[in-house]
């Protein structure tokens, strides 16, 4: 063992909230560095607030929701008369975690009675749906709960190879075929997943974008037949979202939504670009549980959502 490896074992693990600064910090070098500058002139005035308002849009936190906490900010200041820099800032910490609040909705894992608790899983190509899939596996039996994955994702090899590879790694079952009919192996997964009595079924779908209409039913087919093998499942429809597309995620969660009834969402590679204002944007257009974050590769770099760490760590409070 080379010394730089011995050296990473022994150093100290980071808590989450620590990997959550981190990983946040393109984002919060956009806003926060140029926010504390703004709040260092102990006022709110209409010259800040112009200031705020170009740093929040280019950081993908949107129209609606910048308007939002500038306008919060402002009353803030007349009632409570915020004159340091730290009052200020957390101020508007406050409102971005008020506005974020209602996101926090931790998944429930509750399997029915001698059947699996079904999540399936969708996104567009590139976003990391088959890595999150496998942390999420390597999180829920850690949390004691027996998993099978279902490699719903026929078409691209590779993405069938990663997922086995999660499953060697955490030692859980794979169910997969080349090619084929995509509904079919997660159909047989819930099946296999039923008469081993496993808790939950992990079901990889095929990435595509959501203005390919013809897969995107194909997509519905896999959720309706996700019910005919277990008429309550699947319990859980999350959709994988990449943290650096910004705006783009807007239209991602309409569109997935309205094909398949999303659930659920999983931010990934927030750590990737200065667009981590986009959560806010999605609280204020289209409100959906954010389950997980993730801000790097590790397996312990993919969390849930709480917000007044994420609204703490992207403004640097």
């Amino acid at each position: 063992m080379t010394d730089a490896n011995a050296d990473a074992q022994n150093a100290p693990r980071r808590s989450w909230r620590e990997r959550l600064f981190a990983g946040l910090t393109k984002t919060r070098q956009q806003i926060g560095g140029s926010v504390r500058s703004l709040f260092s002139r102990g006022k709110v005035d209409d010259e800040l607030l112009e200031e705020l308002e170009s740093l929040l849009l280019s950081a993908d936190v949107g129209v609606e929701a910048t308007v939002r906490l500038l306008e919060e900010l402002r009353q803030k200041a007349r009632r409570d008369n915020l004159q340091t820099p730290e009052a200020i800032q957390a101020a508007l910490v406050d409102s971005l975690t008020t506005l974020l609040q209602p996101l926090e909705t931790p998944l429930q894992i509750a399997p029915p009675p001698g059947s699996p608790f079904v999540i399936m899983v969708a996104g567009i190509n590139g976003a990391g749906k088959t890595t999150t899939l496998g942390k999420l596996a390597h999180q829920f039996q850690a949390d004691g709960h027996s998993v099978l994955l279902a490699a719903g994702d026929t078409f691209r090899a590779a993405a069938r190879e990663q997922l086995q590879a999660w499953g060697a790694r955490n030692n859980v079952t794979v169910i997969s075929q080349e090619g084929g009919d995509p509904s079919a192996v997660i159909f047989d997964a819930v099946q296999a997943a039923r008469a081993r009595g496993i808790h939950v079924v992990l079901a990889d779908t095929a990435g595509r974008l959501p203005t390919q209409m013809h897969l995107m039913d194909e997509i519905a087919k896999i959720r309706r037949v996700i019910a005919k093998a277990e008429n309550t499942a699947p319990h859980e429809v999350l959709l994988v979202l990449d943290g650096t597309i910004g705006q783009n995620a807007i239209a991602q969660v309409k569109a997935f939504d309205k094909a398949i009834g999303v659930s659920g969402l999983v931010i990934t590679k927030l750590d990737g670009s200065a667009k981590g204002g986009v959560l806010a944007a999605i609280a204020c257009q289209c409100p959906k549980p954010v389950r997980y974050i993730g801000v790097g590769e590790q397996v312990e770099d993919l969390q849930p959502f709480t917000a007044r760490a994420f609204a703490e760590a992207l403004l640097g409070q």
